[in-house]
């Protein structure tokens, strides 16, 4: 079977044909940085408009990638939540109507969903049941995953997402668009310790996160004086590593406390060098292991959406076939079944 994935949940478009026997035959993601940047963010009606100038290029350029046509296409997978409305309208009224114009079933997704299974598109893939940890620039949730569709919520940021908190913080720091990389980047050259900033919940003894506060210890710290080049590496530093011990030492605990060694992580945070490191060393120390995807698919992406699909109908979901259908801006990922 094979299984058309598009996504356009927010700044990225991204399409996918994936095989259930052969794998992924081929991906495109458009990214839209270039366009916000100017912004110092996104812009919802901007993002919609360029989805809808994208998608059409990018299915002729995974076909061709792929070697195959639009007959060839056995279903339709699509992103229907969370995400910003307008984006996700564009997404799934293409998608429906592509499914209608093929007579192909087609199915809506949980992008969060995604991106939580998109570490089993490696040939090293990890088995159920896992942690994962999901954390981008909207989301830093730890879930326990028994199967796919079950999915048990441990554990959430109360506040900002790890990754919003990364945006925020940067432009404090006067750095550009997209705030996260531009952050992680400026912290390789500075010192963490010279800014003694806040671990949040660290020791709460729960599951839950809180980031809110640690940016605004930022700000006090960058009011308190006029900051240097150096100075700046430094706060950047000493950020980048409150974020990635709590992160990791949340994930590490709720492995512990399911008594599993399997920890997924996924969403565009999951890229950060850093997190990864904290990450490896820690799972290590218990004697578990952490899988992530591929570097190219840590940011939404079709793929992850085509597999998603593709393994909901696997297990016997029923697709749309009226042609009607509504998106979800906001959709908590362990309210699917």
């Amino acid at each position: 079977m094979k299984v058309l994935g598009i996504e356009s949940s927010c700044d990225e478009t991204g399409v996918a044909l994936y095989d259930t026997e052969r794998g992924l035959l081929g991906h495109a993601v458009h990214t839209q940085v270039a366009m916000h940047e100017a912004y110092g963010g996104v812009v919802p009606e901007l993002a919609s408009r360029d989805h809808v100038r994208r998608l059409i290029p990018l299915l002729e350029s995974v076909l061709a990638e792929a070697a195959c046509t639009r007959r060839d296409i056995d279903a339709i997978a699509y992103t229907a939540g969370p995400g910003l409305a307008g984006a996700l309208l564009v997404g799934a009224s293409f998608a429906e109507a592509l499914a209608m114009a093929l007579a192909v079933p087609v199915l809506p997704v949980h992008h969060l969903e995604g991106h939580l299974l998109s570490p089993l598109l490696a040939d090293d893939a990890p088995s159920f049941p896992f942690i994962a940890l999901l954390v981008s620039g909207g989301h830093t949730q730890l879930m326990r995953v028994a199967r796919v569709g079950d999915y048990r919520l441990l554990g959430e940021s109360l506040d900002d997402a790890a990754g919003e908190a990364f945006d925020k913080t940067a432009k404090l720091l006067g750095l550009g668009y997209p705030g996260g990389p531009a952050l992680a980047k400026l912290a390789e050259s500075g010192k963490p310790g010279r800014y003694k900033l806040p671990r949040p919940m660290l020791n709460s003894g729960d599951l839950s996160f809180s980031f809110s506060g640690l940016k605004t210890a930022v700000l006090t710290a960058a009011r308190a004086q006029a900051l240097s080049e150096a100075d700046r590496a430094d706060l950047a530093a000493e950020f980048q590593e409150a974020v990635t011990e709590v992160l990791a030492a949340k994930a590490v605990a709720a492995c512990r406390q399911h008594q599993l060694s399997a920890l997924v992580v996924a969403g565009g945070v999951g890229a950060n060098r850093r997190l990864r490191q904290r990450l490896d060393e820690a799972m290590a120390k218990i004697g578990g292991r952490v899988f992530y995807p591929a570097l190219e698919l840590c940011t939404d992406n079709g793929a992850m959406i085509a597999f998603a699909g593709s393994q909901r109908l696997l297990q016997g979901e029923a697709p749309n076939r009226g042609g009607a259908f509504a998106v979800r801006p906001r959709w908590p990922l362990d309210q699917i079944s």
